[in-house]
């Protein structure tokens, strides 16, 4: 062994600690992005056709939990989509549903809003407003006639983050920062399509 490489040795554990550091902190920087999983989903019939019950596990992140935190509105877009299988030509559009959300918070109550259209409800904590978004019940998505129950049908649905809707300076920020790009799955099954109520 030469005399350099003896002198190199006493550094190398504090050399492995500091690797080890980095890929600690890639981890966390990795865990700190949010996502938006679909669990499950069912197309169940009513009295005037069919609605939507699904449920969503919803993960902020901490960077975008901070933002709405401290009064930066987000806005979802729940999707949904309904089409009939052919064997001769792409599937066909049969019915569709969109659902936005707007999740903020008022400094003044301290409580945080989720609203749809002109409905909004209070929640004391985040978790219960991303609970009350991330749970989908009965949400009529078609009417009697669409669906025929000899046919074969395949449906989506995904809940995801509209980053458009964001202000503009973070906007940008969306599109460099990962810490903002929540991923968002689609899930699709093919829904059992007895007669309507």
């Amino acid at each position: 062994m030469t005399v350099s490489t003896m002198r190199c040795w006493p550094r190398l554990p504090s050399l492995l600690k500091g690797i080890a550091a980095l890929l600690l902190l890639g981890r966390l920087l990795v865990a700190s992005a949010g996502s938006i999983e679909p669990l499950n989903a069912a197309l169940v019939p009513t009295e005037d056709g069919y609605a939507l019950s699904a449920e969503f596990n919803v993960d902020l992140g901490h960077r975008v939990e901070d933002a709405v935190t401290h009064g930066i509105a987000l806005y979802f877009n729940l999707e949904f989509e309904l089409r009939r299988a052919r064997w001769y030509w792409s599937n066909e559009h049969v019915a569709g549903r969109t659902l936005n959300y707007r999740l903020s918070f008022n400094p003044l109550t301290r409580q945080y809003r989720l609203g749809t259209g002109s409905l909004y409800r209070s929640f004391d904590t985040l978790a219960e407003a991303l609970r009350a978004m991330s749970r989908v019940v009965a949400l009529p998505v078609a009417e009697k006639g669409q669906i025929k129950p000899d046919e074969v049908y395949q449906a989506a649905v995904r809940l995801s983050l509209d980053r458009n809707q964001l202000p503009k300076p973070f906007q940008l920020d969306a599109l460099a920062n990962k810490d903002w790009q929540i991923g968002s799955k689609t899930l699709s099954w093919q829904p059992q399509t007895g007669d309507a109520k």
